[in-house]
């Protein structure tokens, strides 16, 4: 087994082998998953002594991970870095493909159950909405940015990447089009006329235009403001939409976090009657069933869907 050519690397530059496996792959969210799993994973194996990368090696590590008490789900995805990290070695002549076949074939972590996530009621979803002090622009843009993650079951990453172009009228109503989503899925959302308004107030307030958000911004809707309670001209990033919805959640005595916003559009959405499928469609889920466990949705038999299917015999 070649594993001289790994351990050199590993030694050596660590940012190295880091950025074989993350240019593998598009999403900026999995390339962060990627680097800080296999910085811990490559911090271990240094700190065993480089023993060399095997199947043994692999299930080592997944065993000391399965002491410090992580998830299953943190476990698992520590595990996929590595697998990928083997995989691209192998590729690239860096480990024997034997080896990194081997590697392939550790198991991950059985789940037992699944998490649920929180959602919010329909009370608390309109007290949170409103909890920002819209006398300031930055509660404007605060009350706009937690109305279209409620209104339209939006990803933080999202939120931080709409533009002005993405906010169109289709069919008599206003859309957010193709809005590029996880696994590069495009998708177009629709959005309520509330959560329209909401935009328009903080658009207005900020003197944003599409025109006038160019350049620096990309269009970008949101942006942060400073410390005089001015548009500042730069970006939001995902963190920073991440600590806002802390922030009024906290004010409202909430334990929610940014994406059970997004659970709890679902969750309305669903009890208000819309169609499972269509909620599918406005979230970007590639299955059905990462729907069902957003809502919590369980099969029931007392109310089966044949029941009202309004057929009989003659």
């Amino acid at each position: 087994m070649n594993t001289t050519a790994i351990t050199t690397i590993e030694h050596n530059s660590l940012a190295a082998v880091i950025h074989l496996v993350t240019n593998s792959v598009t999403s900026a969210h999995s390339q962060r998953a990627y680097s800080r799993n296999l910085a811990a994973f490559l911090a271990w194996y240094d700190g065993q002594g480089r023993p060399g990368m095997t199947k043994a090696t692999v299930n080592a590590y997944r065993a000391e991970l399965l002491t410090q008490g992580l998830s299953s789900s943190s476990v698992n995805q520590a595990l996929s870095a590595i697998r990928k990290l083997a995989t691209e070695a192998a590729d690239n002549g860096l480990l024997d493909p034997t080896s990194a076949a081997a590697i392939g074939r550790v198991k991950g972590v059985s789940q037992k159950g699944r998490r649920a996530g929180n959602w919010l009621t329909k009370e608390q979803a309109g007290r949170l909405i409103n909890s920002p002090d819209i006398g300031t622009l930055k509660g404007l843009r605060d009350r706009a940015i937690l109305a279209v993650m409620i209104g339209a079951g939006l990803r933080r990453s999202e939120v931080a990447n709409l533009t002005f172009a993405h906010i169109q009228q289709r069919e008599g109503r206003w859309v957010i089009i193709d809005l590029v989503g996880k696994g590069n899925r495009i998708r177009t959302v629709p959005i309520p006329a509330w959560c329209k308004h909401a935009l328009d107030q903080w658009t207005e307030a900020a003197g944003l235009t599409l025109r006038q958000a160019q350049g620096k911004l990309f269009g970008r809707v949101f942006v942060s403001i400073n410390k005089g309670g001015n548009v500042d001209g730069e970006r939001m990033t995902p963190q920073a939409i991440y600590n806002l919805v802390s922030e009024y959640a906290a004010v409202c005595g909430l334990d929610v976090a940014a994406h059970d916003l997004r659970r709890t559009f679902a969750k309305l959405a669903h009890k208000g009657g819309a169609a499972l499928e269509q909620i599918q469609l406005t979230l970007g889920h590639a299955s059905i069933q990462t729907t069902e466990r957003y809502l919590g949705v369980e099969q029931r038999l007392d109310v089966a869907p044949c029941d009202v299917l309004g057929l009989q015999l003659n």
